[in-house]
């Protein structure tokens, strides 16, 4: 059995979490992950047509009323998600009132934004629940360990999804935080696939493994099975780094990826989103949904990380879980039985 700082703090089997995969729902996922032992995360949704507040409370409770075990959640507090600032008030509240919520969420994850206001927040309102923030590149972690963040998650440009202008590895970001911040929790994301990940990663100092694209790729996960199916015969050359909502994007290359085309510099999206309006913003935000509820994966966007080299099935949960986990205790064992 493998024992880290968050398998003990967290109160987990086993050093795995799901990583946030918004404005997509991962309710269900994070249910299935924190059942299996690991710690299963609900996704900061924001799809057309809901309150975001009221559906993510409505999440929690689903949560609760399906595991208790327990599970994290994601905020994102960019400049343009503007429901950000009620979520960190709603959130102490909610754990407040519900007993069974506040024994559970144990981990919440703040991303795309500077962590100060939450951590302000949490720290008062919510002592008892760890708050880390994605931090990718050691410039940033800084800011966040200023902030008092509890922990962070180092993501690399390896990871799908949302990323940084930094383009900074997993590989060499995991390694500068562990140095560095030797005390703090750490979590590492971006680049994991495998039980190989999972044991390279925590040599090189991290407590706990998140993964987005091969939990995408999972039985239980709630994204459209066309979506699921692109990953499997993936290549790692099939995805590019794209401008998306807040910043640099890597998407799988398609019909839509291509035409968005490369990243712009940081300046120019800043003078893109001040100059969004509503009908922009929406058709945007419309081309991730399709793929995720229709599995369009033609004119959709389509958040895959550079992992998806690395997966060839589509695999359950437990299979990721635990299985990933014991076979990256062997080739530990492995490795420490050849050192004399």
């Amino acid at each position: 059995m493998i024992k880290t700082r968050i398998t003990e703090k967290f109160g987990i089997k086993y050093p795995i979490i799901s990583a946030p995969m918004g404005p997509f729902y991962t309710t269900k996922l994070a249910i299935a992950v924190s059942e299996a032992g690991g710690l299963g995360v609900v996704s900061h949704a924001t799809l057309r047509g809901k309150n975001s507040v009221k559906d993510f409370k409505e999440q929690l409770d689903y949560v609760v009323e399906h595991t208790d075990k327990p599970f994290g959640i994601n905020v994102r507090v960019a400049r343009i998600q503007t429901d950000h600032k009620v979520l960190l008030r709603k959130i102490p509240q909610w754990r407040k009132e519900n007993p069974k919520l506040r024994e559970q969420l144990i981990y919440a994850l703040t991303s795309a934004g500077g962590p100060r206001v939450a951590g302000k927040m949490w720290k008062a309102k919510a002592p008892d629940m760890y708050h880390f923030h994605v931090g990718p590149a050691l410039w940033l972690v800084d800011k966040i360990v200023e902030s008092g963040c509890d922990g962070i998650v180092a993501t690399g440009t390896e990871g799908g999804g949302h990323q940084s202008y930094e383009e900074v590895t997993t590989l060499v970001l995991l390694q500068q935080v562990a140095q560095k911040y030797p005390d703090k929790l750490l979590i590492g994301c971006g680049g994991f696939a495998t039980p190989e990940g999972v044991a390279a990663g925590l040599a090189m100092g991290a407590d706990a493994i998140a993964m987005g694209t091969r939990f995408i790729a999972c039985n239980e996960s709630e994204f459209h099975q066309k979506y699921k199916d692109l990953i499997p015969p993936a290549t790692a050359r099939d995805t590019m780094l794209t401008t998306g909502g807040f910043g640099p994007i890597r998407l799988l290359k398609n019909k839509y990826c291509l035409e968005h085309g490369e990243t712009m510099t940081k300046e120019d999206k800043i003078s893109q989103e001040l100059a969004y309006d509503m009908d922009t913003y929406l058709k945007d935000l419309i081309a991730y949904e399709i793929v995720y509820t229709k599995g369009d994966t033609v004119d959709g966007a389509v958040p895959v990380g550079q992992t998806c080299g690395l997966i060839d099935s589509i695999l359950d949960v437990s299979d990721i879980v635990s299985g990933f986990t014991n076979k990256a205790e062997k080739m530990l064992k492995k490795l420490c039985s050849n050192i004399s």
